[in-house]
């Protein structure tokens, strides 16, 4: 590998990366935020926002396909049509979203007083969730405009808006819920308007930017022919399904360890908070690994395609190695740093480290899920994903769990084991090379 592709990778990834864990201090941002207005805020909005993430997961799926065709386009030299994938991507996520809004904000009352039998967790929640279901067709803007600067190869702009959506939300959000500049306090409702405002104006600064740097690439100048919405939604669909499905896969891994037990639930918390923190540079390399697969393969040259991806994964080891290390020879002081209780630092110590082995294979499966993605294999990955999860982990883990009382460890091998079988099955699809006469 040479160093030229190296920093091409790098370039790339490292934008996304960064912006993705701006993305983790934000939902830290808010949680500093609220934490001064007590116990039932903190808990309120902790389940309003998992519950945001559940309801955003699907419209995010357009992304991958977004990204896939502009990236096709560009390895074509079709430089003209690179946008109209976007196009199609922002009129989508307008009449997904909108009605999506509606519904769920109607619904969001009842969701909350299902999920928790507290009345004032119950009213704060539903007040700061509704205000975050507003965005929902913003967020699907964002995630498509995301996929189209991934695919040009400009992930710095979406970095730096994403940083200034942070910026904006915390200087909105503390100051409607204390009342600051003559604002009224509005407590919790107020971080879920300041939140939602920031999104909003992240949208506006997307398409500013996209009008000043997709200018003549059919930005806003072409709708999507039938054939073009056909193709992003071949590829969207079976994205946002697994989206969906994976986010709603939690929710159910989290109701299994709850049998097992109060303590093994709160150490889960934490080792899917640190799980997800680790995942994010293999995200980041991913979703590089897609646009330099997909302009590869839009070139004509199924061989340079293939090398894309191991050459990131490559270049990714610096970052995954390290992390690895810091999980598998340091579990207890990384635990300590999110609880107190010796006991729950004890009980979630093995499976961390189960955490640190596994990262380095976990990433590659996620570099190879990615580029699976960016040359179109997006309904082979759905399928992948969505069974492995739901047929094999999630039953194993609650005859493991509630069933044989085998404890937190055993769930957490059972995930290992789940996680690497996904990423021997990607590695294998990849290699095979059956993607190489995927059109889109």
């Amino acid at each position: 590998m040479t160093a030229d592709r190296s920093r091409e990778v790098l370039k790339l990834a490292l934008p996304i990366i960064g912006g993705m864990v701006s993305q983790n201090l934000l939902n830290l941002a808010d949680a500093w935020m609220v934490g001064g207005l007590g116990p039932s805020a903190l808990a309120a909005t902790g389940l309003a926002n998992f519950l945001n993430f559940v309801a955003v997961a699907g419209i995010t799926g357009i992304s991958p396909a977004v990204q896939a065709i502009a990236a096709r386009r560009v390895g074509e030299g079709r430089l003209n049509e690179t946008a109209v994938p976007l196009n199609g991507g922002l009129l989508l996520s307008l009449l997904i979203g909108v009605p999506l809004s509606a519904i769920l904000i109607l619904l969001a009352p009842r969701i909350f007083a299902a999920l928790n039998h507290d009345p004032d967790v119950v009213r704060q929640g539903s007040d700061y969730l509704q205000w975050r279901l507003v965005a929902i067709a913003a967020i699907g803007m964002n995630f498509s405009f995301r996929g189209y600067w991934s695919a040009m190869k400009m992930t710095r702009l979406y970095m730096i808006t994403l940083i200034d959506m942070h910026v904006l939300n915390v200087i909105f959000s503390y100051s409607l819920i204390h009342g600051l500049f003559g604002l009224p306090a509005l407590g919790v409702k107020g971080a879920g308007i300041g939140t939602t405002l920031a999104i909003f104006i992240g949208t506006a600064i997307y398409f500013h930017l996209a009008r000043k740097h997709a200018c003549g690439h059919g930005f806003l100048e072409r709708r999507p022919t039938g054939d073009e919405f056909r193709s992003l939604l071949k590829l969207g669909v079976p994205s946002a399904i697994q989206q969906l499905l994976f986010s709603g896969g939690f929710t159910v891994l989290f109701w299994i360890i709850g049998k097992v037990g109060t303590a093994e639930l709160a150490v889960s918390n934490v080792l899917v908070t640190i799980s997800l923190t680790a995942v994010l540079p293999g995200m980041g390399f991913g979703i590089a690994a897609a646009t330099l697969c997909g302009q590869a393969l839009g070139r004509g040259d199924a061989a340079d395609a293939q090398r894309w991806a191991w050459d990131v994964y490559r270049v990714g080891m610096w970052l995954f190695v390290p992390l690895a290390l810091v999980m598998l020879l340091l579990p207890g002081p990384v635990l300590t740093l999110f609880v107190r209780d010796t006991a729950l630092v004890q009980i979630g110590r093995l499976p961390l480290q189960m955490v640190g082995i596994n990262i380095l294979l976990d990433a590659l499966g996620l570099i190879m899920m990615q580029a699976l993605l960016g040359v179109g294999a997006s309904r082979l990955v759905m399928i992948v994903a969505v069974g492995l999860q739901w047929l094999i982990f999630l039953p194993a883990a609650y005859l493991l769990g509630p069933v044989f009382t085998m404890g937190l460890t055993a769930i957490w091998i059972a995930m290992g084991l789940y996680r690497l079988l996904q990423t021997a099955i990607f590695t294998a699809a990849w290699q095979r090379g059956g993607w190489r006469m995927i059109k889109v």
